[in-house]
């Protein structure tokens, strides 16, 4: 233990005599702050973690509350999935590019869908057109399914899919998938993002009103927990929230606070809390000040297992772990000197390595100009392989723990988080929230002033607002053949001549009137998927039944 008051005068006297050399040789700037602009302190000190009890709030890794990692041996006994995000143009492509990373050492696969599969149209949709196979694969039917993972076993590899508001639809798809290649639904690993909240928050491929997407969620929750045990139901976002514009302590309390939204819908639909809370994920961003964010990590991680033990009651250890994935920020990305992007991505994969990430997408380098070429991505794979095996990050846990600055920040980040959360409680939880435009506000006003600090060049951006070059236009960037839309088109038409019309009318009926009813409706689904229904067709039906959402204009 240290003597505070020692520690004080020693302190005072440090002070003195900075300001002695402050006075001849000023600090580079008036104010110091963090990326998401929380102040910097010069120096930190026992001080600052004054009250810092080592058993309540750091304890061991794999023991309550888990600030240290929710594994007991972190990533000395395994190292985290290195689950790259792919998918472009045809399923067929998608599926070459998903091979070759394999090949390459990924461990984890993760799917990317165009805009049309993300708001549950056709290809053959007038909103489609321009759009199919541009930002991810075209997903219109199992039969898209099946050749996007063909020759790819389902039971041997543990797959992420970045879906959400028709997340219900392409999960029976991959079961459908699985009883193809004779794959049980019970083996299946991996995760549907299935986070509808925030789509209403920050990202906007939602469908359905607030209150029908969250029976939606609610019924996977359930479906899962007792016919694909392994599959984790939900990543609840904060990437998108972030790349919105928000500050690290919002990335924390929105997420958290849209996770508790989650956990109370599922209770009041009358799931016991420990039967589907070990199956709720996480997804974060990982930015560039590399120390607050592995304090971000430590906070989001403490704060959730004191939740879901506190205000949840949770009894199983398993609900009270935060385990989640990590996406190096595509917003920070610049188009300007695209290879200082590598260097901006190593940093970020290390501080979520250093913060006790259970998996990992690493951008590539060309991402701020079009989807990333083989070569990039070979690079991006390369940079957490490289972090893995040769940087020694990996050989103890958490590395940073006892830090002044990082357990200070730690414990900072924590508290503004639970701020927001209170905050949230008080409107009356985060759907409410986000239909008053709380969340939406405050994300706004935060990235509003980080653009004004870039413009001003209070905050530096390499190669973008200094250290800016002459630079020719960048050549052999991957681009998507418009003729993909015309191929999907094709394909449709093809599918709905040779499939049992008659039993999809029958099965979309069914689907029909499950939704009207009270009936979990992923078993409809499941249906529908197994002859052959389009993805257009099955969200038509809910889009009839459940209406569609309108976002609040905030003024």
């Amino acid at each position: 233990m240290h003597d505070t008051e020692k520690v004080k005068k020693s302190f005072d006297d440090y002070e003195k005599k900075v300001e002695k050399t402050i006075a001849k040789f000023p600090e580079r700037k008036q104010e110091f702050t963090s990326g998401s602009g929380m102040t910097v302190k010069r120096l930190y000190t026992p001080l600052d973690i004054e009250s810092f009890d080592y058993e309540h709030e750091l304890g061991y890794p794999g023991q309550y509350p888990y600030t240290r990692g929710v594994q007991p041996t972190m990533h000395r006994g395994r190292l985290w999935t290195m689950r790259m995000y792919a998918g472009f143009a045809t399923a067929e492509e998608s599926n070459q590019r998903y091979k070759y990373l394999v090949e390459q050492g990924s461990t984890g696969l993760s799917v990317a869908f165009d805009l049309p599969t993300q708001i549950g149209y056709d290809s053959d949709h007038s909103l489609s057109e321009g759009e199919v196979g541009k930002v991810g694969v075209a997903i219109d039917s199992l039969k898209d399914m099946e050749i996007l993972f063909n020759g790819i076993p389902l039971d041997k590899v543990s797959t992420s899919m970045t879906i959400n508001a028709p997340a219900s639809v392409l999960l029976a798809m991959y079961i459908a998938v699985a009883e193809k290649q004779g794959v049980s639904a019970d083996k299946l690993r991996g995760t549907i993002q299935n986070d509808i909240l925030k789509e209403y928050i920050a990202r906007g491929t939602y469908i359905f009103p607030t209150e029908h997407s969250m029976r939606l969620i609610t019924n996977i929750f359930e479906y899962c927990s007792k016919n694909v045990p392994k599959w984790n139901t939900i990543s609840i976002s904060g990437y998108h929230i972030r790349e919105a514009g928000s500050t690290a302590a919002q990335e924390v309390g929105f997420t958290l606070a849209d996770g508790i939204a989650y956990v109370d819908a599922a209770i009041k639909a009358g799931l016991d809390v420990d039967t589907f809370a070990p199956r709720l994920s996480f997804f974060f961003n990982a930015h560039n000040d590399l120390l607050e964010e592995v304090a971000k990590f430590r906070a989001a991680r403490r704060l959730w297992a004191k939740i879901m033990k506190d205000r949840f009651r949770a009894k199983s250890e398993k609900s009270m772990k935060l385990k989640f994935h990590t996406q190096t920020g595509g917003s920070t990305l610049t188009a300007q000197q695209p290879d200082n992007n590598i260097i901006r991505v190593a940093i970020q994969a290390l501080a979520a390595v250093l913060g006790g990430t259970q998996s990992l997408h690493t951008n590539s380098r060309d991402e701020a100009l079009a989807l990333p070429t083989e070569d990039s991505v070979r690079i991006a794979l390369r940079t957490q392989q490289i972090i893995a095996y040769e940087s020694g990050v990996t050989n103890t846990i958490d590395p940073l723990a006892g830090s002044y600055y990082i357990e200070a920040k730690t414990k900072e980040i924590e508290d503004k988080a639970m701020e927001y959360i209170s905050k949230i409680d008080e409107i009356g939880g985060a759907p409410r929230a986000i239909d008053v435009g709380y969340i939406q506000k405050e994300i706004t006003d935060s990235a509003y002033k980080y653009q004004m600090e870039i413009e001003s060049e209070e905050r530096i951006v390499v190669g973008m607002n200094k250290f800016k070059i002459e630079e020719k236009a960048p050549k052999g960037l991957l681009r998507v053949d418009p003729i993909v839309g015309e191929m999907q088109k094709k394909k449709l038409a093809e599918l709905r001549k040779e499939r049992n019309n008659q039993a999809v009318t029958e099965k979309l009926e069914a689907l029909r009137k499950a939704c009207n009813g009270t009936d979990n409706v992923m078993p409809f689904i499941l249906e529908a998927v197994r002859e052959y229904a389009t993805l257009g067709e099955i969200c038509g039906i809910m889009r009839e039944v459940f209406g569609e959402y309108e976002q609040s204009v905030l003024l």
